[in-house]
């Protein structure tokens, strides 16, 4: 035998040893899951209830405390514009003066039927205590004459309040020709003239829009999970890009206490002094504030938590066997999150859980 065919056998009796001693039974130790038992080994954390402080930032925007888009309320022509773009107004004040003279004519004859009424009134009544004075002798007015000099005096009563309660009508529809300022504020659009025809029943585009800017709302939405660990009168920091570097604070004045059901967010606002009138409604702002956590809620690493399309949840270790529980999430720190739902403390759940850990697992 050459030394080629020693080499190529040599090479071959090699392959064949370290076949048998790849194929003896022995496999390597499965760390997740051993072959017969269906046990998983993973890392297990015990759960304990503690609020998790957080500094949450969120978007926020100024608006007006008060606003309102002012529409005239009866028919008619515009005849003077006492404002313009920028008027600072005090409430009451006028600011524009509409004319109609089918208005003014109505006006005109509701007074005089009042006037008529009243005068008929009058004379009626006097007839009536007239001819009551008279009957104090007995046959000098018969019972019926009487009452029905009462009924006509009472008929024209009655009328005569009607036509009074049609005149003061009259009277406020006028006044609807006087347009006020409801409270004080600045006009912030202006979009009509002397000479234009404005109509009562037209919503498109209001007259004069009046805003007030010396007070401002903060408006911000807060996720469902944060706003209830928050309450009134808390303090909350922000800046207004407006303004650079300038640190301002507020305090929560008001909340809606509803949950808009496409953000899952709860609206919170915040009352802001702008009597230096360096502020406007519409300025963008980061809003800033230390969240103190929920004290009811059990902090989890946040891998622990599994959020999938349907369902968010934590892997509980109950009598051994892994169970899916749904939770929501709150505050969120340095790796660690907030969660709340059917949990007990000193029940243990895995640290790091996915979708492809089952339930029913035995855990050692």
């Amino acid at each position: 035998m050459n030394r080629s065919s020693i080499r190529t056998a040599g090479f071959a009796l090699l392959c064949c040893i370290v076949g048998v001693g790849c194929s003896d039974g022995t496999t390597a130790p499965v760390n997740k899951k051993t072959a017969g038992e269906g046990e998983t080994k993973t890392e297990l954390v015990r759960l304990e209830k503690a609020a998790l402080p957080q500094l949450v930032k969120l978007p926020a925007q100024l608006a007006s405390y008060e606003a309102v888009n002012i529409f005239p309320k009866v028919n008619g022509y515009v005849k003077d514009v006492f404002v313009d773009v920028g008027s600072h107004v005090r409430k009451g004040q006028l600011l524009m003066q509409l004319e109609a003279p089918e208005l003014e004519q109505a006006a005109a004859q509701a007074r005089e039927r009042y006037a008529r009424a009243k005068l008929d009134y009058t004379i009626s009544n006097e007839n009536y205590d007239r001819m009551r004075r008279a009957a104090e002798t007995p046959g000098a007015v018969s019972p019926m004459g009487l009452a029905s000099l009462k009924a006509k005096a009472d008929a024209d009563s009655t009328l005569c309040n009607a036509e009074k309660a049609n005149w003061q009508m009259q009277q406020a529809i006028l006044g609807y020709l006087k347009v006020m300022a409801p409270f004080d504020g600045v006009i912030a659009e202006r979009n009509v003239h002397p000479g234009a025809l404005v109509n009562a029943e037209s919503k498109d585009k209001p007259m004069l829009d009046l805003r007030q800017v010396d007070r401002l709302r903060l408006q911000v939405d807060i996720p469902e999970g944060i706003a209830a660990g928050l309450q009134d009168k808390d303090t909350v920091t922000f800046y207004l890009s407006a303004y650079p570097g300038k640190k301002m604070t507020g305090f929560i004045s008001r909340r809606s206490n509803l949950v808009n059901s496409q953000f899952r967010a709860e609206r919170m606002e915040l009352d802001v002094n702008n009597k230096g009138g360096g502020l406007s409604p519409g300025m963008y702002a980061d809003v800033l504030f230390n969240s103190k956590g929920n004290p009811d809620a059990f902090i989890v690493p946040r891998t622990a938590v599994v959020t999938s399309t349907e369902r968010k949840y934590v892997v509980v270790v109950r009598a051994g066997r892994t169970q899916r529980v749904d939770v929501a999430t709150g505050n969120e720190s340095a790796g660690k999150v907030e969660v709340t739902g059917d949990l007990r403390a000193g029940e243990e759940i895995v640290a790091h859980a996915n979708d492809e850990l089952q339930e029913g697992l035995t855990i050692k």
